[in-house]
């Protein structure tokens, strides 16, 4: 470990493995989420338990794809939040946010969207997202309207 006046680093085997902002408050903790996400990942119930996440302001798109995971999958759905906080130790938090909230505007909801988004916004490349390869998001059946639809809209017309 070093120790500098406005951070330390951590070092195993001389290779720098964690680096956080230095306080001198008497018996103060300070974490980085980031440097607990994978063991959060082996124990999803912690998600909102552990010390080092709380008081993480994450942005409202991560809270509300996290509410339609765990409605639609339940611990499995957390599980898939948590790798998609793990997208954050890759990627900015600007880059996730917008994959986070694309990924919501076009219902894709779940993990394996996100990252692609995030990877295609990250290379500067279109997005190609199959959505035949999420069997488990409910299909959409949008036909061409016909005029004619909304005569049952009009009081006294014929059905």
């Amino acid at each position: 470990m070093k120790g500098f006046v406005d951070e330390v680093v951590i070092l195993c085997a001389g290779e720098e493995i964690a680096r956080h902002h230095r306080s001198y408050a008497t018996g103060a903790f300070v974490f980085d989420p980031l440097h607990y996400l994978m063991l959060i990942e082996m124990k999803p119930n912690a998600l909102d338990q552990a010390a080092p996440l709380q008081g993480w302001a994450l942005p409202e798109p991560f809270q509300h794809l996290r509410h339609l995971l765990e409605a639609r999958m339940g611990n499995r759905g957390k599980r898939e939040f948590i790798q998609v906080l793990r997208l954050l130790e890759a990627c900015p938090m600007a880059t996730v946010t917008e994959a986070v909230t694309e990924a919501i505007r076009l219902g894709a909801i779940g993990f394996d969207a996100v990252k692609q988004i995030a990877l295609a916004r990250s290379e500067r490349r279109p997005l190609r997202l199959d959505l035949a390869r999420y069997p488990h998001l409910p299909k959409m059946d949008v036909r061409t309207t016909v005029a004619a639809d909304y005569a049952v809209l009009i009081p006294g017309s014929a059905t």
